[in-house]
């Protein structure tokens, strides 16, 4: 399988987040690490892209107290 580098532009693109955003989330550990390509950093577009898969499957999980809530109602 080939791994493309993506550049920061590109990130931003398709995460829809800005500059600082995504350092901070880099830095709490909650977004993909860059690497080093020479002078340059770059981050691997597969681990973007499953970073996004896994921001929408969180975002369309259904809350568990929610869950538990609708469990124990009447029907």
């Amino acid at each position: 399988m080939s791994e493309k580098i993506i550049r920061l532009p590109q990130v931003k693109e398709l995460v829809g987040l800005g500059t600082t955003a995504i350092y901070e989330k880099m830095k709490r550990g909650e977004f993909p690490r860059q690497i080093k390509i020479g002078r340059a950093s770059g981050w691997i577009e597969s681990e973007i892209q499953a970073w996004i898969s896994q921001q929408i499957r969180q975002s369309r999980a259904e809350p568990p107290d929610r869950a538990a809530a609708r469990a124990g109602a009447p029907r």
